[in-house]
């Protein structure tokens, strides 16, 4: 696992070298393995962010069947496969939360940890935190 203060800069510099790109096409969502495997990750990430002791103060009031369907939905469209992100905005989701970097790369580290887990391979991983990885912009507060 990245060390939180080095999962930007790695990720940052590892893309630029790798000549990976942020977009997606559908081999993405197809090396993800389609819509049950991404559901299914998901559902782990979730299941670990809201027990992440760095986060989880974050989630004590969501609605959790209904971030794992909208994060699966997210990372679908993301990915480049035939779903519709049908949840708000980064920007409006996340506003006044008091989001700051090291939380942001807590959210990362434990996406990175459930796609471990999901035997996701590495290069793809980053082809998807390449995508998720400009949200950040939208997520944390800058003071």
């Amino acid at each position: 696992m990245v060390p939180r203060s080095l999962f930007r800069l790695i990720l940052c510099l590892g893309l630029s070298l790798s000549g990976i790109t942020a977009h997606a096409d559908e081999s993405l969502y197809q090396d993800l393995g389609g819509r049950k495997q991404i559901a299914s990750f998901t559902n782990t990430f979730v299941d670990i962010v809201i027990h992440d002791d760095r986060i989880k103060a974050f989630f004590v009031d969501a609605n959790i069947p209904r971030l794992k369907r909208l994060l699966t939905q997210q990372f679908c469209q993301l990915s480049g496969g035939p779903v519709v992100y049908r949840g708000r905005s980064m920007k409006k989701s996340h506003a006044g939360r008091g989001i700051r970097d090291a939380d942001f790369n807590a959210v990362a580290e434990d996406l990175q940890t459930a796609m471990d887990q999901a035997k996701i391979p590495y290069f793809t991983q980053n082809r998807l935190l390449a995508l998720l990885a400009p949200m950040e912009k939208d997520i944390v507060t800058k003071e």
